[in-house]
């Protein structure tokens, strides 16, 4: 006979997996990710699975919890190989190449980190996907900012302050879109009042990159830009008509093209402007100089496999390779694995019982809030995936700020402030993956300055507690 799980059932998968993550980065650093963490989620699910045997689950059940989850993430991994095979073509057609020579001449190491930010978030916003921007822009600007002596983890964690930016306050995003719908309210009543707490966490994040850049040696990186200039210069031809391709990509998606097909026409397009402008480059990574048919070979194992190209200088050499969409396997197969176990704690009702016990000790507003936070942040950690992040809080919170006689839009914020943001922090999570495996920087390495995402709970608990911009019920009626 079925029943709910208690709470010491529904912790031991969690804790049993935190055991696990924590001896597999002590043992492999790093490296952790490449096939130890994906081994302990489904340890983890595997003690879930059997926990809910035990609580009278049937395996059938079991199982289609976990092909429900990992149904939910197809679309991710899809993109993913998709962006890796767009990395490929946009290497060998001079795309991203020619975006780090300029990008070169338009930024200086001391404004770099705050444009930075700035650049992300105007794509963002556009587009309303920070994977979107991540994959186009933001591959450039790790490369730029390298290409300057700048740390990889402070750069990337620029890019991801402004692309969170932009994705939660777009309406054109998917997650700005659903925390409203899950909280009862409508979506530009949800941004108009995000704002209130996103725009002070911008503004703050902004400062500390513009301090940031003041204590950077911009003399030391002369040399080194010119290098750089050399080195690309020496292999690529550098053309303002390379950017045609980034630029068709963005209006696709501002015409609302579904993410798939225009990733897709853009890896293409790579390949065909990489014969036009780079038939050299083409013929050295299909490792011939022969037929037509060796550019057709170029171009396809630019899509699929690992590419770089040498320049005999080391530093661009670094910047100038590519995964493919063969190098996205490691991160498809950890998005699987979280899935797995997501799927699993979700169908046996672990998540929800934990959610539940979190929701008893709410008593005022700020610990509601603070509690709904906590929440979101929990299930980027367990669930691996920032939708379940925010519906399933969203369900479970919204009688609570309902019966306290809170708007809807203090549980569609927070929802947004915490469990859109928290998710690239964790490296198991879809977002954490994904951003990490397309940047090239480990989530550990950005996470200290990834300052917009960890400052939008804290801040958005703040206003709670303090009693700022916190909209009752009877409110409504006068807006």
């Amino acid at each position: 006979m079925t029943k709910n799980p208690s709470l010491f059932q529904a912790i031991i998968p969690i804790v049993f997996l935190i055991g696990l993550l924590s001896i597999n980065v002590y043992l492999f650093g790093d490296d952790a990710t490449y096939g130890a963490n994906q081994i302990a989620l489904l340890l983890a699910a595997a003690i879930g699975a059997l926990l809910a045997g035990k609580i009278g689950f049937s395996w059938e059940h079991t199982l289609n919890g976990i092909v429900k989850s990992i149904s939910s993430a197809m679309s991710a991994i899809l993109i993913l190989m998709l962006i890796g095979s767009l990395a490929g073509t946009w290497l060998i057609s001079g795309i991203v190449p020619a975006l780090i020579y300029y990008g070169l001449d338009i930024l200086n190491p001391t404004i770099f980190l705050f444009a930075a930010v700035i650049v992300s978030a105007i794509v963002s916003l556009a587009t309303g996907s920070s994977w979107t921007t991540a994959a186009t822009i933001g591959i450039a600007l790790v490369g730029i900012g390298k290409a300057m002596g700048i740390h990889e983890g402070v750069v990337a964690g620029a890019i991801i302050s402004g692309a969170y930016f932009g994705d939660k306050m777009s309406p054109l995003s998917d997650t700005t879109n659903l925390a409203p719908a899950m909280a009862g309210t409508d979506l530009f009543t949800h941004i108009k009042y995000m704002a209130l707490t996103t725009v002070p966490t911008i503004s703050i994040t902004l400062i500390i990159f513009l301090i940031w850049g003041f204590t950077i040696d911009s003399s030391s990186s002369i040399g080194t830009v010119d290098e750089v200039h050399q080195a690309i210069a020496s292999k690529f031809t550098i053309t303002p008509w390379l950017f045609l391709v980034p630029a068709i990509v963005v209006g696709m998606i501002l015409k609302k093209v579904p993410a798939l097909p225009a990733l897709l026409a853009g890896a293409l397009l790579g390949g065909v402007f990489a014969i036009i402008f780079q038939p050299n480059i083409v013929l050295e990574i299909a490792g011939s100089s022969g037929s037509y048919w060796d550019y057709y070979k170029g171009v396809m194992m630019a899509l699929f496999n690992e590419t770089s190209v040498a320049t005999g200088n080391g530093m661009v050499d670094e910047l100038l390779s590519a995964s493919g969409m063969f190098g996205m396997m490691n991160t498809i197969w950890l998005i699987l694995c979280a899935m797995v176990f997501g799927g699993v704690m979700e169908s046996a009702g672990m998540l929800k019982r934990i959610a539940d016990s979190i929701i008893q000790y709410a008593n005022s507003t700020g610990s509601l809030v603070a509690s709904t936070a906590v929440t979101c942040g929990f299930f980027n950690l367990t669930a691996s995936d920032q939708y379940i992040a925010i519906v399933v809080p969203g369900r479970m919170f919204a009688p609570a700020y309902k019966d306290r006689g809170l708007a809807p839009e203090n549980l569609s914020r927070t929802l947004e402030d915490s469990g859109t943001v928290t998710s690239v922090l964790v490296p198991w999570n879809t977002c954490g993956a994904y951003q990490s495996t397309v940047l090239g920087v480990g989530t550990f390495a950005y996470l200290p300055y990834a300052f917009f995402n960890i400052l939008s709970p804290i801040m958005t608990i703040t206003f709670a507690y303090v009693g700022i911009k916190i909209k009752k019920l009877a409110e409504k009626k006068d807006d």
